[in-house]
């Protein structure tokens, strides 16, 4: 099976306007969309579309205008076929945190599409906000850097944080995972680098045992990932970090799904 986990340390550095760094640990599921139904068979607290301490739901994931009922494997396919990308016996890896307990919360989701002999081709991140916006960047062949790495820096027309302006670029440099993950994103206002934030993990196997031990030790992840959220924004608020309404640029919040109604768009507008 080529579906693992990964236990993951992440790290958030703010350079400016005010110095600020916090680091925590997690852990992410990665889910090969092939073997959802192996996963789900083979697992007593991983279902596909049920409840149990850990559930997929198709639906928290991706919602394009793909046929209704498509499932999410070709929901990603179809994304990339319309970016003119060769989709033909390709492999699709979700590097994500399901639904704990029945409750969902993720900040961002990462989709690594392969080739059928493992050759990588495209990556995207999926970026939600707590507003329940989600905006996918889609990394195709042309961001493949020699080493086997994606790169891309694109304005993120995105209301991610309060404490960042919605036309900062994101530079996205993401790595296939294998036996370890590496992920960074920054953030450049200009051609200054304001924040950096990067998820480094040790890739573990996917069983009902190890998932058991994660859960002890780290208890209610999703609470704990918002609570630090929140708590990290109270301490930027206290440092004076300027701050950014999302009602005040709605024009520039662009290409995402499941607006917000401060945006008045019932479909995504073109990035």
């Amino acid at each position: 099976m080529k579906s693992c986990l990964y236990e993951c340390h992440v790290m958030h550095a703010r350079f400016a306007p005010r110095a600020h760094r916090f680091v925590y640990r997690i852990f992410l599921f990665a889910i090969d969309l092939d073997e959802l139904s192996d996963i789900d068979q083979r697992l007593r607290l991983f279902s596909v579309e049920r409840r149990n301490l850990y559930s997929f739901r198709d639906r928290d994931y991706l919602p394009t205008e793909a046929a209704a009922g498509a499932a999410l494997k070709q929901r990603v396919l179809d994304h990339m076929a319309k970016a003119g990308i060769a989709t033909a016996g390709m492999r699709v890896l979700l590097v994500t945190l399901p639904r704990v307990a029945g409750y969902l919360f993720n900040p961002v989701s990462f989709y690594f599409c392969l080739s059928a002999d493992g050759t990588p081709v495209a990556a995207m991140p999926e970026v939600t906000n707590t507003f329940k916006e989600m905006k996918p960047f889609l990394l195709g062949p042309q961001t493949l850097q020699p080493d086997g790495s994606f790169h891309l820096r694109v304005p993120k027309h995105f209301y991610v944080s309060p404490f960042s302006d919605v036309d900062v670029a994101f530079d996205f440099q993401l790595r296939l995972p294998t036996d370890r993950l590496s992920i960074q994103i920054d953030d450049y206002v200009g051609g200054e680098r304001t924040l950096t934030s990067t998820l480094s993990g040790r890739q573990r196997p996917l069983t009902d045992g190890r998932l058991a031990w994660l859960s002890l030790a780290y208890p209610f992840i999703t609470l704990k990932i918002i609570f630090l959220i929140h708590w990290q924004a109270f301490r930027l608020y206290l440092k004076s970090v300027p701050w950014f309404r999302k009602a005040d640029r709605p024009g520039d919040q662009r290409g995402l799904y499941r607006p917000h109604a401060s945006l008045l768009q019932p479909k995504p507008s073109d990035v």
